[in-house]
């Protein structure tokens, strides 16, 4: 329930009112942006975050801002957590998290096909400071339970998983993950609170990077961890203040101001992937397209059971990848051709399979080089399908791919 309106509201009503009222003392309708860094206090104020509480006032804008925590409220809102903490960069919201849960001898269970930066922060810093770090498939809930220890602390999952639009069943790994005494952590960057809301499905945490859908303009970085009102107050204090990687307000004004839209834009992406995505499945160079909306997607059966809303990514494949991506990266014109997602223009980017196993990904099983063969092959082109008119992106990659 929102706060003043006295009855439970839908999704576009929560983006466009949660977190927001009319200025006090302007009546202005939109929010402020406050700049300031600093507040006036009282004069028995603290000076140390160890003695402040989630609902003080405000001090400094590192340790909390009005417009920031607008911004918390609403995405609070959208996942149906009880509190939000906002970051500077999605990979700042990780950062926090990871330190805040794990200690030197604690052990982590990390999806082995997550975002690449997630993905190089578990190969090598996090194992050099003393965390264990198993990788695995967690789509493979058996391949989760054989890696869980008396030591996991955390299991942390990303569905759909950046790049191959692997899923994962949140709701089945919460089980393992609460009967060994661990936390389940999700980044739900790709599935959005428009299709899955983690936190419902048992997740102690869900993370975002609100650079992407959330946002949605591809002009602002940020971050957020939703959760439990208690989880997070210790996870602002102990990562968030004292590590710094906070939000700035004018950047957190801009997602706000995305987030009015979210819904709406959610369902074009997703009807724009859908139509896209058959379009591809029928193209004669195109060997596999991956989309959640597919029947062909190997687990279909999950997607119409966790999302709502399928999205906007799609992944395909073609016979010769790097060098179709220098014809289609030449030829398109309506398409950027450029890494990141979730913004209002399509933008696509190759992904060669050498490359990223090499950097990226560590697959120690033949089972994990299976699923990634499966959902990947040689190479993919990840695209992420913006809200132009989905005739006007099937004629661009029509020409891109004749």
């Amino acid at each position: 329930m929102l706060k003043n309106i006295p009855f439970e509201v839908g999704p576009n009503t929560s983006a466009i009112h949660a977190g927001e009222e009319p200025d006090p003392v302007t009546r202005a309708s939109a929010p402020n942006i406050v700049m300031s860094t600093t507040f006036i206090t009282e004069a028995d104020a603290g000076f140390s975050v160890e003695g402040m509480s989630e609902d003080a006032g405000w001090t400094y804008t590192r340790w909390g801002n009005p417009t920031v925590h607008q911004l918390e409220e609403k995405i609070a809102a959208l996942e149906g957590a009880g509190s939000a903490v906002a970051f500077g960069s999605g990979m700042s919201a990780i950062s926090a998290l990871l330190f805040h849960t794990l200690a030197s001898g604690d052990h982590a269970i990390v999806s082995d096909v997550a975002y690449a930066a997630l993905s190089e922060m578990t190969n090598e810093m996090l194992p050099r400071l003393g965390v264990l770090i198993s990788k695995v498939n967690t789509s493979d809930l058996s391949a989760v339970k054989n890696a869980v220890t008396s030591k996991t602390r955390l299991i942390y999952l990303e569905t759909p998983c950046n790049p191959i639009l692997r899923l994962t069943d949140i709701e089945a790994v919460a089980g393992i993950a609460h009967n060994a005494g661990a936390k389940l952590a999700v980044d739900s960057t790709f599935a959005t609170p428009a299709a899955t809301q983690p936190l419902l499905l048992g997740a102690d945490y869900v993370v975002h990077s609100l650079t992407k859908y959330l946002g949605g303009h591809g002009d602002a970085l940020g971050g957020i961890i939703a959760g439990r009102k208690e989880d997070l107050a210790g996870l602002r204090k102990s990562t968030a203040i004292r590590l710094g990687g906070v939000l700035s307000p004018f950047n957190a004004w801009l997602i706000m101001r995305g987030i009015a839209t979210f819904p709406l834009r959610m369902r074009a992406h997703a009807e724009n992937a859908a139509k896209v995505a058959v379009f591809l499945e029928n193209h004669p160079k195109v060997t596999r397209v991956i989309y959640p909306g597919l029947p062909s997607h190997p687990q279909y059966e999950l997607a119409c059971r966790q999302m709502k809303n399928f999205s906007g990514m799609i992944t395909f494949q073609v016979e010769d990848g790097p060098s179709m991506a220098k014809v289609i990266a030449e030829r398109l014109r309506i398409i950027h051709y450029a890494v990141s997602l979730g913004h209002h223009r399509s933008l696509i980017f190759y992904l060669p399979s050498e490359d990223l196993l090499k950097t990226s990904f560590k697959l120690d099983t033949q089972e994990q080089q299976e699923s990634w063969k499966y959902f990947a092959g040689k190479g993919i082109f990840r695209f992420s399908v913006g809200l132009e008119d989905a005739d006007d992106l099937i004629r661009d990659l029509e020409i891109a791919l004749k």
